[in-house]
């Protein structure tokens, strides 16, 4: 079946990694993962310091929509999860034990976790913008009760 599978996508794949049931990847953009390494991206990148609410927000929407086309061309349901003692591990086996193990999109988990965030600052003395750590908002990819899927807000 896998190997079907990598046939079919062959020229898009760059390797293969098997494991028992699933790959979790996880991870963080080492050079804009603080305020100070953010400005140091947005700066040369001609987006102003106060802009970077809209920006992220921008990023935000695209990641939003990908994620909703995905989950609607496999066909699947996209649940949010808003209590931290409910195991999303047993909310896929339950999917799994009705829609069988075939190779696919099996769910989608909205829910909510913390993350950095950052806000705009204009130091008075120096003369300098940039952008501060902040306590973080945390939010479901679609606050209209759509639930789409989750992602970290670098907050604004």
């Amino acid at each position: 079946m896998a190997s079907a599978l990598v046939e079919r996508y062959d020229d898009r794949i760059a390797g293969v990694l098997s494991c028992y049931d699933r790959v979790v990847v996880t991870g963080t953009l080492p050079t804009v993962c603080y305020a100070e390494g953010m400005t140091r991206f947005l700066n040369p990148n001609r987006i102003r310091i106060f802009d970077y609410p809209e920006f992220a927000m921008t990023l935000r929407e695209q990641v939003r929509e990908a994620a909703a086309s995905l989950a609607a061309q496999a066909g699947v349901v996209i649940e949010h999860v808003a209590k931290g003692h409910i195991r999303k591990e047993a909310i896929v086996a339950k999917i799994l034990e009705q829609r069988g193990d075939h190779p696919g999109l099996v769910h989608v988990i909205s829910a909510m976790e913390a993350c950095d965030a950052y806000k705009p600052w204009h130091d008075k003395q120096t003369h300098k913008t940039y952008l501060r750590p902040q306590a973080s908002p945390h939010f479901p990819l679609n606050p209209s009760g759509n639930k789409i899927i989750h992602m970290p807000s670098p907050g604004f």
